[in-house]
């Protein structure tokens, strides 16, 4: 079988500078992508079906409308598949495991099939953070996520994701967000200017569920860590370090501390 990788997507920031008249929400953000992955997995069929497997498969039981069978039917109407997904990732997470999986699905049955298309053009009809993660690649978004500038020389530094076992879905937390909207910056040009950036959507994840605070509070201790932040609508947030040896040393330390925790 064919295989193809779908790594957790991070927002290295996440500024919410505006709103749509369909109420909609304009964001800047920074994404990167981390090592921690799900694995799709291809074969040729007659008809197209999808197996779930990994520590988080059975989060996904009994859900009818998956992204990575959206994507098929997207990308090749009526064409057949054996596809199996190895969920690695928590769901609902902050981490994008869902468009990454619908992203690692075109890119991978395009492959298959031997279909030409318009990848991207698809990808920004299957969900707001599908097409970055069809980019795979750190790239500054704007707009409501459609708007992406690869920045193939940017120094993403080596990520240290944790989730303390909260499900955390995205519209909950847009709804609970306060408070005014960010000007429009720049995108920040080296790891040490992240440092004047935020997540705006921490507070109102942190009203829902109180244990990101203490995740986020775990990982700021953490020997080397350079700063922590949630990713995306969280639950799941990382750590910054600047060498992976650094990070290697206190993924091992955090495991340890908190085995509970999904920790990458």
């Amino acid at each position: 079988m064919l295989r193809e990788p779908a790594p957790a997507k991070v927002n290295l920031y996440l500024h919410i500078v505006g709103r749509r008249g369909d109420g909609l929400h304009l964001l800047e953000s920074l994404v990167a992508f981390a090592e921690a992955a799900d694995m799709l997995y291809a074969g040729p069929a007659e008809r197209l079906s999808l197996e779930v497997v990994g520590p988080f498969a059975r989060a996904l039981e009994g859900e009818a409308d998956n992204l990575v069978l959206r994507a098929a039917s997207t990308l090749a109407p009526g064409r057949g598949a054996r596809l199996v997904l190895e969920k690695n990732l928590p769901v609902a997470a902050g981490i994008g495991g869902g468009s990454a999986d619908a992203a690692a699905a075109l890119r991978l049955l395009s492959r298959l099939w031997g279909v030409e298309a318009d990848l991207p053009a698809l990808a920004a009809g299957l969900g707001a953070d599908v097409p970055v993660c069809l980019a795979g690649a750190t790239c500054a978004v704007a707009g409501i996520g459609e708007r992406l500038t690869p920045l193939p020389g940017w120094p993403a530094p080596p990520l240290l994701l944790a989730n303390p076992g909260v499900v955390l879905p995205t519209p909950g937390v847009f709804g609970a967000r306060r408070g005014p909207f960010r000007e429009s910056r720049p995108w920040p040009e080296t790891v040490a200017d992240l440092a004047g950036c935020a997540n705006d959507l921490t507070e109102a994840a942190i009203s829902l569920a109180p244990e990101i605070a203490g995740t986020l509070a775990a990982l700021s201790t953490l020997d080397g860590a350079l700063f922590a932040r949630m990713s995306g609508s969280g639950a799941t947030c990382f750590a910054a370090f600047a060498d992976r040896a650094a990070r290697d040393r206190a993924r091992e330390a955090l495991r340890t501390r908190h085995p509970g925790w999904w920790v990458a």
